[in-house]
């Protein structure tokens, strides 16, 4: 993405912040999130708890920030977004919060500075509902009608 296109998003970095918002590599979607803690903290297995930041964003209008969870800590130790993807919307002013839940068999230790979630800021559309009541009666070709969870089968 060139300079001109870039999205701008403004950001107050709080006294306790460990660090501004930055990708492992050029090609990374996400940008990596890390714990401002004042010291570890021990995450029990089924345990969540709220991890601060230390940042607030100030997104533009039509965008958003997700929090999504680092594949390598999810895989080795459980460790995820509670409610993956997370939504920062672009008129919340308060500091960005990581909820994590430890979804392995032994206590997690997060300590200051660790690198936890990543942030992908998408565009989100502007959206017009029309209310259509022949939708779900009479199938077209491609619906899946109301068939619900798994009814697309899995082979």
């Amino acid at each position: 993405m060139s300079r001109e296109s870039a999205v701008a998003v403004r950001i107050r970095r709080l006294p306790h912040a460990a660090g501004l918002p930055e990708r492992a590599s050029t090609g990374s979607a996400g940008y990596d999130l890390r714990a401002a803690t004042s010291g570890p903290v021990r995450i029990a297995p089924g345990e969540r708890t709220l991890i601060p930041t230390g940042l607030i964003l100030g997104l533009p209008p039509g965008y958003e920030a997700q929090i999504r969870p680092r594949s390598g800590l999810a895989f080795r130790q459980g460790l995820t977004v509670m409610n993956a993807p997370g939504t920062i919307d672009s008129d919340y002013r308060g500091e960005v919060k990581l909820l994590l839940v430890n979804l392995g068999h032994e206590p997690v230790d997060v300590e200051r500075g660790e690198r936890l979630a990543q942030m992908v800021v998408a565009a989100v559309p502007e959206v017009t509902f029309r209310e259509d009541d022949a939708l779900g009666r009479q199938p077209t070709e491609g619906d899946r009608n109301d068939g619900g969870f798994g009814s697309t089968g899995t082979s």
